[in-house]
């Protein structure tokens, strides 16, 4: 597999407005799942930063990705609630996500390259597993979902600094799990996430 995403696929796509789609945020046990929508106008413009994979690039590279790409190409993100995460499902509220993401561009799209498995029920386009490691799009996408959800977590770390979600993002790490062992939960938690369901099944049976 090539190592950096180009314009391969969108070209495929035969298509001028080809929306990249990925989203950020479904293994954490709190904070919403974050999507974004984003598409190059401009296929031709010379790309001065690194786009890739959001997973593999440093904090310092996503930063001056993300700020270029909102900069020149056509964006929109959109989240689906810890709430609506416990009503749907992850995989479905992601879906939701995504297909609100598309429904908050401003320009209208005639394709969407999708990254996964599965292609939104309310979104024409083809899904790409790996695709943040094999379209611009995607990759781009990919980026500003995860600086939109780090950023939404590091706000919301100011009202509930115990949970280190500045640092953990909300991801089960040992000292988040030691920390709600601690504090307990609150509005911002997936009820429905293993070990936080497992917490709340505890404390309902010693009542």
């Amino acid at each position: 597999m090539k190592e950096n995403p180009d314009f391969s696929l969108e070209y495929e796509c035969g298509a001028h407005f080809v929306a990249g789609v990925d989203e950020a945020g479904r293994g954490p046990l709190c904070g919403p799942v974050v999507a974004a929508a984003v598409i190059f106008p401009n296929r031709d413009i010379e790309i001065p930063v690194v786009i890739r994979d959001s997973k593999q690039m440093t904090a310092h590279q996503r930063a001056l990705a993300c700020a270029w790409i909102k900069q020149n190409t056509i964006w929109a993100v959109a989240e689906c609630s810890p709430a609506e995460i416990d009503e749907f499902n992850i995989l479905w509220a992601s879906m939701l996500a995504m297909e609100r993401a598309v429904a908050n561009l401003e320009h209208g799209v005639d394709f969407c390259l999708v990254d996964g498995n599965r292609v939104p029920q309310k979104m024409v386009g083809r899904a790409v597993v790996r695709g943040d490691a094999k379209s611009l799009s995607i990759a781009a996408a990919s980026i500003i979902a995860k600086e939109t959800r780090d950023a939404i977590m590091r706000e919301l770390a100011t009202q509930y600094p115990q949970y280190g979600w500045d640092k953990n993002a909300g991801y089960p790490t040992k000292s988040h799990l030691q920390a709600i062992e601690k504090y307990g939960i609150n509005s911002h938690y997936r009820k429905s996430f293993g070990p936080i369901k497992e917490r709340i099944k505890n404390e309902t049976s010693h009542d």
